[in-house]
């Protein structure tokens, strides 16, 4: 019997997992799977946890304060895209455990993510950017491990091994007026995720540069 390796998305779209066709999915599928796909192992101090939709907005609005020179639409796309193999995989894996998971996790995480780069034409990173997304990356993870999954301070620097501050103001409270590090709804997540997606692989697509994020 044929093993099966697709997933049925809610467009009714079909992805197969194993062997990624960038024209598989919709971009709303993409949002919806990364508004319910969840950061710290769905733990969170809120009624709910946070999703990696709003995870990737709050990176993208962070990294874009890092430069005076606005970010390309597809540097910004790139940035927003980060963790959308996340998405497709409905699976946020842990570091500790993507270890023990091994190559084979790593294979399959890579093709979706080498889907994602083709279907919406994501330039390659260079030293500068890759280092000031690690930076504006793990800022964010810093954060929300206290603000969001209630981690104590100390244990962001002595078990995550994070030795970044740890921000007092979230980057998206002011953008969408909402709660500092309040873990949004996943309706909410994703359609704000939604909207900035389709709008930035719009200007992606003209090679725009994008004044403010």
């Amino acid at each position: 019997m044929k093993t099966r390796a697709w997933i049925r998305l809610p467009s009714g779209k079909h992805l197969d997992l194993i062997n990624p066709d960038p024209q598989a999915w919709l971009d709303s599928d993409l949002a919806d799977r990364l508004s319910r796909t969840y950061r710290w192992g769905g733990e969170s101090c809120w009624p709910r946890p946070l999703s990696v939709a709003q995870h990737s907005l709050n990176v993208l609005a962070l990294r874009s304060t890092m430069t005076e020179t606005p970010m390309s639409a597809g540097a910004a796309l790139r940035e927003l895209l980060h963790d959308g193999e996340e998405g497709l995989l409905a699976f946020d894996c842990i570091s500790p455990l993507k270890a023990v998971l091994g190559a084979p996790f790593k294979e399959v995480s890579d093709r979706l993510t080498d889907a994602i780069v083709r279907r919406y034409q994501l330039p390659a990173w260079d030293d500068m950017d890759y280092r000031l997304h690690k930076l504006a990356d793990e800022l964010i993870a810093a954060s929300e491990a206290v603000h969001c999954a209630g981690w104590p301070r100390n244990e962001v620097l002595d078990v995550l091994e994070i030795k970044l501050p740890i921000l007092e103001e979230d980057p998206l409270a002011e953008i969408y007026d909402c709660q500092p590090w309040e873990p949004w709804t996943p309706e909410v997540a994703c359609e704000r995720f939604l909207e900035k997606l389709i709008s930035l692989n719009s200007l992606n697509s003209l090679s725009i540069t994008v004044p403010g994020i």
